[in-house]
Protein backbone atom coordinates (compact mmCIF):
# COMPACT_ATOMS: atom_id res chain seq x y z
CA UNK A 1 0.00 0.00 0.00
CA UNK A 2 2.89 2.36 0.74
CA UNK A 3 4.12 2.00 -2.86
CA UNK A 4 0.68 2.90 -4.19
CA UNK A 5 0.53 5.99 -1.98
CA UNK A 6 4.02 6.91 -3.14
CA UNK A 7 2.89 6.57 -6.76
CA UNK A 8 0.04 9.00 -6.12
CA UNK A 9 2.52 11.32 -4.38
CA UNK A 10 4.76 11.22 -7.47
CA UNK A 11 1.85 12.18 -9.72
CA UNK A 12 0.93 14.98 -7.31
CA UNK A 13 4.55 16.13 -7.31
CA UNK A 14 4.58 16.34 -11.09
CA UNK A 15 1.28 18.24 -11.21
CA UNK A 16 2.50 20.53 -8.42
CA UNK A 17 5.72 21.46 -10.22
CA UNK A 18 3.94 22.02 -13.52
CA UNK A 19 1.32 24.13 -11.74
CA UNK A 20 4.10 26.36 -10.41
CA UNK A 21 5.18 27.20 -13.94
CA UNK A 22 1.57 27.67 -15.04
CA UNK A 23 0.79 29.91 -12.04
CA UNK A 24 3.82 32.05 -12.85
CA UNK A 25 2.39 32.74 -16.30
CA UNK A 26 -1.04 33.63 -14.90
CA UNK A 27 0.05 36.09 -12.25
CA UNK A 28 -3.11 35.85 -10.14
CA UNK A 29 -3.69 34.91 -6.53
CA UNK A 30 -6.16 32.22 -7.53
CA UNK A 31 -3.59 30.59 -9.82
CA UNK A 32 -1.06 30.72 -6.97
CA UNK A 33 -3.46 28.91 -4.65
CA UNK A 34 -3.29 25.76 -6.78
CA UNK A 35 0.41 24.95 -6.26
CA UNK A 36 0.15 25.96 -2.60
CA UNK A 37 -2.71 23.51 -2.07
CA UNK A 38 -0.96 20.78 -4.05
CA UNK A 39 2.18 21.20 -1.95
CA UNK A 40 0.26 20.29 1.21
CA UNK A 41 -1.37 17.29 -0.46
CA UNK A 42 1.99 16.26 -1.91
CA UNK A 43 3.84 16.39 1.40
CA UNK A 44 1.03 14.59 3.20
CA UNK A 45 1.10 11.74 0.69
CA UNK A 46 4.88 11.47 0.90
CA UNK A 47 4.69 11.35 4.69
CA UNK A 48 2.04 8.61 4.51
CA UNK A 49 4.21 6.59 2.13
CA UNK A 50 7.17 6.94 4.50
CA UNK A 51 5.17 5.14 7.20
CA UNK A 52 5.68 1.92 5.25
CA UNK A 53 8.90 2.65 3.34
CA UNK A 54 12.36 3.77 4.36
CA UNK A 55 12.61 7.55 4.12
CA UNK A 56 15.56 7.45 1.72
CA UNK A 57 13.84 5.02 -0.62
CA UNK A 58 10.59 6.96 -0.67
CA UNK A 59 12.35 10.27 -1.18
CA UNK A 60 14.63 8.96 -3.93
CA UNK A 61 11.70 7.52 -5.88
CA UNK A 62 9.56 10.62 -5.29
CA UNK A 63 12.19 13.12 -6.40
CA UNK A 64 13.56 10.99 -9.24
CA UNK A 65 10.24 10.19 -10.88
CA UNK A 66 9.01 13.70 -10.14
CA UNK A 67 11.95 15.18 -12.02
CA UNK A 68 11.49 12.80 -14.94
CA UNK A 69 7.76 13.51 -15.14
CA UNK A 70 8.18 17.27 -14.98
CA UNK A 71 10.84 17.12 -17.68
CA UNK A 72 8.69 15.01 -20.02
CA UNK A 73 5.52 17.03 -19.50
CA UNK A 74 7.50 20.28 -19.76
CA UNK A 75 8.45 19.28 -23.29
CA UNK A 76 4.83 18.64 -24.29
CA UNK A 77 3.06 21.37 -22.34
CA UNK A 78 5.55 24.23 -22.45
CA UNK A 79 7.65 23.41 -25.52
CA UNK A 80 10.83 22.97 -23.50
CA UNK A 81 13.80 21.43 -25.32
CA UNK A 82 15.95 18.47 -24.32
CA UNK A 83 19.47 17.73 -25.47
CA UNK A 84 20.31 14.10 -26.29
CA UNK A 85 22.60 13.92 -23.27
CA UNK A 86 19.73 15.01 -21.01
CA UNK A 87 17.59 12.16 -22.33
CA UNK A 88 20.38 9.74 -21.47
CA UNK A 89 20.70 11.07 -17.93
CA UNK A 90 16.92 10.95 -17.47
CA UNK A 91 17.11 7.29 -18.49
CA UNK A 92 19.75 6.79 -15.79
CA UNK A 93 17.37 8.29 -13.22
CA UNK A 94 14.71 5.81 -14.29
CA UNK A 95 17.20 2.93 -13.99
CA UNK A 96 18.08 4.14 -10.51
CA UNK A 97 14.44 4.33 -9.44
CA UNK A 98 13.71 0.85 -10.80
CA UNK A 99 16.76 -0.51 -8.97
CA UNK A 100 15.70 1.23 -5.79
CA UNK A 101 12.23 -0.34 -6.05
CA UNK A 102 13.53 -3.82 -6.92
CA UNK A 103 15.94 -3.94 -4.02
CA UNK A 104 13.88 -2.08 -1.40
CA UNK A 105 13.24 -4.08 1.77
CA UNK A 106 9.53 -3.18 1.94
Amino acid sequence: MAWLILGVAVVTEIVWALSLKWAATQGSWLASAIPITLSFVNMGLLAMAMRGLPAGTAYAVWTGLGAVGVTIFGVFLFGEKLAPAQIGFIALIIVGVVGTKLFAPA
